[in-house]
Order: structure tokens, then sequence, then C-alpha cells
């Protein structure tokens, strides 16, 4: 081979190869570097099944994730994304971004088309309060043997439905029942929560902080009754921090994405006004008629309002991202 012939080839060679790495370093920041795709089992349980344990009544079902990479090399921490009443939305995404961007990657549970729901907000009963938990415990289970995660740094975020299982799959006694992937995950980051149900032994929680993002005129998911628990979790000795941001409608963080209206979600069931207990045999109790509560008790409210607040999400969004780089112990 002539000494130009192979010197032109080394050339190319080289520079096909320069061009390959400066496109992998041009990268924007908020991109993930590899995308996977999880479908894995799971269960539809009552509320009761759940409470129970009892998993030989639940219908097998398959529901799925997406596991974006972060950038960078080794084992990354990860945080789970777990939807509200409307599926999986656009805000998610504005999270996924940010923290892609930071170096964490992210694990979005789909927990409705698996089981061919859209919405649940008109129809609050089409799935048990408390079933998108075994979803989340589910995800841990593909989390702890995944190459690129680190376990001991997984963080469990969810919003309105799903800010309620990130704050009730922290406790100890769902986790004995339900978490069979021998780990845990190092903080929960509930997201305008409904805290309207009181669950025997539920202030017995992981040892792991818990950091409750509110508004104040939520009349979807009332922060009244999230102050309430919380401050039966701080005498219990927990860390628990509630953060309350006043002019902010149920859904705030919907301003991540310039949203800054706010208006009424026409039909959606609202549990505001009731006050649920867990009674015998993991039964829920309307505590005010002392009868099993059901989406038709006279307590359930429709058309609550939710909408955006760019200044509210911006202070969340710092006061997350801030949490995590002391949390992940990030550079």
């Amino acid at each position: 081979m002539p000494t130009a012939f192979r010197v032109a080839m080394a050339l190319c060679m080289s520079m096909l190869f320069a061009g390959i790495a400066a496109n992998a370093q041009s990268l924007p920041r908020d991109a993930a570097s590899r995308t996977e795709i999880f479908p894995f089992p799971s269960l539809t349980l009552s509320d009761q099944q759940f409470l129970n344990g009892d998993a030989a009544a639940g219908k097998p079902v398959t529901v799925a994730g997406e596991f974006r990479v972060a950038q960078g090399s080794g084992k990354l921490p990860v945080v789970v994304l777990m939807h509200g009443s409307s599926g999986v939305g656009a805000t998610t995404e504005a999270w996924v971004h940010e923290f892609n961007s930071m170096g964490i990657s992210t694990f979005v549970i789909d927990g409705f088309t698996g089981r061919g729901l859209t919405v649940v907000g008109p129809n609050q009963a089409l799935l048990g309060r408390l079933n998108l938990i075994v979803d989340i415990y589910r995800s841990l289970e593909i989390l702890a043997k995944h190459p690129r995660v680190d376990p001991d740094r997984i963080v469990l975020m969810g919003f309105s439905r799903g800010g309620q299982a990130a704050l009730y799959a922290s406790l100890d006694r769902f986790n004995k029942l339900w978490n069979k992937s021998g780990i845990q995950f190092a903080a929960y980051i509930p997201f305008y929560p409904d805290c309207s149900t009181t669950y025997q032994t539920d202030t017995e929680v992981a040892a792991r902080p818990i950091r409750v993002f509110h508004g104040t005129p939520d009349d979807y998911n009332p922060v009244k009754s999230c102050k309430a628990f919380v401050e039966r979790l701080k005498t219990a000795g927990r860390d628990v921090v509630l953060t309350e941001y006043p002019d902010s409608a149920h859904g705030f963080d919907s301003g991540l994405l310039g949203v800054n209206t706010v208006t009424v979600s026409t039909g959606a069931q609202t549990a505001r006004n009731c006050h649920i207990r867990e009674g015998d045999g993991g039964v829920l109790v309307n505590a005010d008629t002392q009868a099993p509560f059901t989406y038709k008790d006279s307590c359930i409210e429709l058309n609550p309002h939710v909408g955006g607040n760019p200044t509210t999400a911006a202070e969340s969004r710092k006061a997350v991202v801030e949490f995590l780089q002391v949390l992940f112990k990030l550079g």
C-alpha cells in the first residue's frame, strides 16, 4: 500500500474518531447518554389487599419504566419519578431534564398504560389509593441490579397521587410487606400529596429524609392534612420538612414549563373534606360516618383547581436541586 494512501487513510480515520468524540462531548448537559425501557411485572390491588399484604389476590399486570442514564461514568445516582392522576406528563419531562443535567439518572414509572388507564381524576376508584407503591418497589428491584446505578443513592419523587405514593412508600410496614429489592430509597420527595388518610403505624417510617412540597391554596389535596401528618412525624423524631408556598395551586411546578394560569380540573374528584383512617382488617373507614370509605361518600367533591406558578416552580426546583446536591455529594 503506497505511503501516501496509508497516510490519507490514517488521517481520515483520525478525523472520524475525532468527530465521534466531539459529537459525544457536544451533547447538551440535560441529554441522557442512554435510554432503556423496562417492562416489569406488578399487581393491581385494592387498598385492603395492599394493606393486608395479600399478593395472591392481586391481578398480575405489566407496567413500564423509562430509565435515562445521565452523562458520566460508573454507578450514578437516580431519581425515580411517579406520576399523578393524569399519567406521565410534560412537567415530569422538565424534572427529568433538570436531574439529567446534574449527572443524575432518572427512572420514570408509567403505572397507567399497562393497566389500560389514561387518567383517573374523574374516577379515582379505578385504581387503589396505594397501588402505585407496589410499582415503585418493583422499580427498585430493577435498579438494585443495574450496573450503572449506585443502589445507595436512589431517591423517590412523586406528584399528587404519585406524591401520595412517594410519601407513604416511606412507611416501614409497607416496605416489609412489598419491597423485595433488598435496598431502600435514600430520600422521599412528595409534591402536593394527599394526606387525608391515617394508616396504622404510619409514623414508623424509614430513617431517611422526607421533603414535602405543597401549596397553601391547594383545594385538590389540601396542605392542612399534610401539616398534621408532618407534625406527627416530627413528634416521632422523623427527618421531615414541609415547604409550603403561598399563591400556589395544585400542580404549581408546571410553572417550569411557563404555565402561569390556574384552571378548574372539571369533574375531577377530591377527598379534600374526607377524614379517612385504616380500620381493622385493612378496611379504609370514613371517620365521619364510621362506614367503609368509597368515592361515592358525601365528603367527595368535584372540580378542584390546578395550575402553574413559575416563581414557585423555580423556588421548588432550586430547593430540590440543592437537597440532592448535598444528599448525593455532587461536586
